[in-house]
């Protein structure tokens, strides 16, 4: 029984290691799209085919336009415009909502909403697999073991847990700061599970931002670790620029667009009815001049509403274009045309959302099917990481 278990495992680590090999020729002979930035290391990146697309949204309930513009509405023009032939993977990312405290009832609530603006701007559940994380106890497993590889070192320089344990971003478990006090380990840890989430479903394009890029180079170094220490079973994923859209809080424009701020006419959400936008972009915070210019370190304010007007213009105007084409113009003009342009583009979100929320079945069965496509998927990944290990 021993030896027959060996050879199973033989066989299987050869298998991996073909496709492995296979899919370094392949990269090797692919050009490399406009739309993606190979990461370092570029003769170890694998990209088979079909291709696999992951990307995950915390659930902060109903999206403001931060969201929509620097995430999913790349998500859905991926699903327009890539071959059927790719899988798209969305997840509700509800255990990395819980590296800070949580209301539980809001949380249920935050799920579900998140849930249903995901449809609402446009994925297709039958075109993309969409799930909740927290049922998916597979990527917890993989987490585990990738941890046990995952550098401590490595983890310790990252940024964003500094962050949102306000500490400085230079801050070192070797000071004697408080840190082991204020830092908890599933906020230490987190980039492990996202490493996971990514892993799990050999993913071979991670769409992310600035703030992410060093979260995805992390995935990569977990699958790197594990490929050499055991057998190259995980598929190191490249990373998919998408064209960030920074959308400024309309209070505090040195300020990102959050839900954290306090004042609601900070943001706007995407199911805002189209008296509460313009009410609040006759708020947004500008300057003394009544010009329209773009000159984002001087004018700010009016330079944020000029890449929010950019980012829903079906033209294709920069905000420099819309500036030059709107001078002569005052703020009033500025906050009216972008009043009707945001309307336009946000009712059938809006009007799709209000159907959604209050059908509750629905988005449950939407869940399940992700879940189960999601779980498909994964128990491969799993068998072929076990075999690796041993532990089958």
């Amino acid at each position: 029984m021993a030896r027959y278990r060996l050879k199973k495992y033989r066989s299987v680590r050869f298998a991996a290691s073909k496709i492995f090999n296979t899919q370094i020729k392949m990269s090797r002979s692919m050009q490399t799209s406009a739309r993606e930035i190979p990461s370092t290391d570029t003769a170890e990146i694998t990209d088979p085919v079909p291709k696999i697309i992951f990307s995950a949204i915390q659930p902060t309930g109903i999206p403001h336009l931060g969201n929509y513009l620097g995430a999913m509405k790349f998500w859905v023009h991926l699903q327009k415009t890539e071959p059927s032939s790719t899988k798209l993977i969305f997840s509700v990312a509800d255990l990395h909502a819980l590296t800070v405290p949580q209301v539980p009832e809001l949380l249920r609530k935050n799920r579900l909403q998140t849930l249903a603006s995901m449809l609402s701007v446009g994925l297709d559940e039958t075109r993309c697999t969409i799930f909740m994380q927290s049922e998916f106890g597979t990527v917890t497993e993989l987490m585990w073991i990738l941890s046990c590889t995952a550098s401590l070192g490595y983890l310790s320089r990252m940024t964003q847990w500094k962050s949102k344990a306000n500490l400085s971003s230079n801050a070192t478990f070797k000071e004697n700061n408080g840190i082991t006090a204020k830092a908890k380990l599933g906020l230490f840890s987190y980039p492990v599970l996202q490493a996971a989430d990514i892993l799990i479903h050999r993913a071979t394009h991670v769409p992310v931002g600035a703030d992410q890029a060093q979260h995805l180079e992390f995935a990569r170094e977990c699958a790197t670790n594990f490929n050499a220490t055991y057998s190259p079973v995980l598929v190191k994923p490249q990373t998919l620029h998408s064209p960030t859209t920074r959308i400024r809080s309309l209070a505090n424009p040195s300020q990102k667009m959050s839900k954290s701020h306090p004042a609601r006419n900070s943001r706007i959400l995407v199911t805002d009815t189209k008296e509460q936008i313009k009410e609040k972009l006759t708020h947004a915070v500008t300057d003394s001049e009544n010009v329209i210019s773009w000159d984002p370190d001087s004018r700010p304010g009016v330079s944020n509403l000029l890449t929010i007007f950019s980012a829903f213009d079906e033209s294709g105007r920069t905000p420099e274009k819309l500036a030059e084409e709107m001078k002569g113009l005052g703020l009033g003009d500025l906050k009216h045309h972008l009043t009707e342009t945001m309307e336009e583009n946000i009712k059938p979100i809006r009007e799709r959302y209000n159907m959604l929320i209050s059908n509750d079945n629905y988005l449950e069965k939407v869940a399940s099917r992700g879940l189960e496509q999601a779980i498909s998927a994964g128990s491969e990944t799993m068998t072929d990481v076990k075999a690796a290990l041993g532990l089958t």
